[in-house]
């Protein structure tokens, strides 16, 4: 019986970095089960058995690349705490999964449309990783940046370093060092705030 579950969990693996490449290749509304079916070698019933809707298959591919993202933030010796550091380092660790990174940016730029599945994901997503994206520059800088710059102001900012980084990588990956510039951008504000 746990043989079986295995080689369910494996299936399951596989139909979702399928539907992770496809949807990196051709975004959500360009994909089709079908398209992900021929990649993972199944049939259009045989994908949807394990994801009963293409919608749904969507809402796992976004919790996989999240939840991989999670993994890394809670690396030993960090106690859970994030700091700069630990987002640099997660940049560092996405420069490692293109795929992801693309599939991600291709989602995000397209949920943009009225009525994408996605659109609600994004929305609460960037939310909340502005909420704690304040409270990491709040715990590491202070209330208040060079400029007047408070932290719920400088986490957008960051998340559109982030988020510009990623797209100049994916077009230009041998000019292009994001690990490196995004810890160049943290240096540059905790530089600002030792100047002032």
């Amino acid at each position: 019986m746990a043989g079986r579950r295995d080689r369910r969990g494996d299936r399951r693996e596989e139909i979702l970095l399928a539907a992770l490449e496809v949807f990196a290749e051709r975004g959500y509304t360009g994909a089709s089960i079908a398209s992900i079916a021929e990649r993972v070698g199944l049939t259009q019933q045989g994908v949807l058995h394990y994801f009963p809707s293409k919608d749904r298959l969507l809402a796992e591919v976004l919790m996989l690349r999240d939840q991989r993202n999670l993994d890394v933030i809670m690396l030993p010796g960090n106690e859970g705490a994030v700091t700069l550091d630990t987002v640099a380092a997660l940049v560092e660790y996405n420069a490692q999964r293109r795929g992801i990174v693309q599939s991600f940016t291709v989602l995000s730029a397209e949920s943009v449309i009225e009525d994408h599945p996605a659109k609600d994901f994004f929305q609460e997503r960037y939310g909340s990783a502005r909420a704690w994206m304040a409270e990491v520059v709040r715990a590491e800088i202070g209330d208040e940046l060079p400029g007047g710059v408070t932290p719920e102001q400088a986490a957008p900012l960051i998340f559109a370093v982030m988020d510009g980084l990623q797209l100049q990588w994916l077009l230009a990956p041998d000019e292009i060092d994001m690990p490196a510039l995004f810890r160049a951008f943290v240096s540059l504000l905790k530089a600002g705030v030792a100047a002032s």
